[in-house]
């Protein structure tokens, strides 16, 4: 297993059998992701990869939230003094490296979203394998809207699920996404009673863990070489220019 010296009582993190589950449970900013959340939640996708017991691992938050998105007045992430360009590129480079540890997981991924999921979150959900959503549970998008792009290879993957004109759609005007819709567009792949995301998940959980487990993975990795292959291409600049935004000072986080 990888190093787990980080400790993060944001995160919760425990293996049952042949499923793990990943709990973002901050008690404050209904689950907004911190530099520390974001450095746990790689750290467990890596330490994850390399344990062949865990047929499937679960994400999920708490019922009323799975996310607010990025923590705007994480001090971490937004105390810039001293650094240059490099210096904040390299810290942009986290939430990204984060998205593919969890891509890139060989085990099944499912999502378990309650309440709302908000920017960052879905950036972390959009790389599951699975998404299970309360019924009244809603997607909201707002990066254009702070005056940031939606980064961490999340275009490319949400244009995959939904297409071009719905990614536009949802990112250009910002408008809350019920569960309906997120359903009906494919963002969602089951609705639930509200409070019934994570049974659902676990049944997923089940199901798949009771499958051949080689010809899981392969039929994973098949599925993701295809559908990923030009993940690098619609989006090798994201970097760029969400560093440009935030040393040009077009970033608004008062919102």
């Amino acid at each position: 297993m990888g190093n787990s010296s980080l400790e993060c009582e944001d995160i919760t993190f425990k293996v049952d059998s042949s499923v793990a589950y990943v709990g973002l449970a901050r008690n404050k900013n209904k689950n907004a992701l911190t530099v520390k959340m974001i450095t746990r939640l790689t750290q467990i996708a890596e330490e994850l990869a390399e344990n062949g017991s865990v047929r499937c691992v679960i994400l999920h938050g708490k019922l009323d939230a799975f996310s607010a998105g990025i923590d705007l007045k994480d001090p971490q992430r937004w105390n810039l003094e001293g650094l240059d360009v490099m210096g904040i590129r390299r810290l942009s480079q986290l939430g990204p490296a984060m998205c593919r540890s969890w891509e890139n997981l060989p085990q099944i991924t499912i999502a378990a979203i309650e309440g709302f999921n908000v920017g960052a979150g879905i950036a972390l959900t959009l790389t599951c394998d699975f998404r299970v959503q309360g019924k009244n549970a809603f997607l909201l998008i707002p990066e254009i809207q702070i005056g940031v792009p939606l980064g961490w290879q999340s275009v490319p993957r949400l244009v995959r699920l939904i297409g071009p004109s719905r990614a536009k759609q949802a990112l250009l005007l910002g408008e809350r996404l019920s569960a309906s819709t997120a359903h009906e567009w494919g963002l969602v792949n089951y609705l639930v009673d509200d409070g019934g995301a994570l049974s659902k998940a676990e049944e997923i959980a089940k199901r798949i863990s009771a499958m051949p487990p080689f010809a899981v993975i392969t039929a994973k990795e098949s599925i993701n070489a295809v559908s990923n292959a030009l993940n690098h291409v619609g989006s090798f600049m994201d970097l760029d220019l969400s560093t440009l935004a935030v040393v040009s000072g077009q970033m608004n986080r008062a919102i």
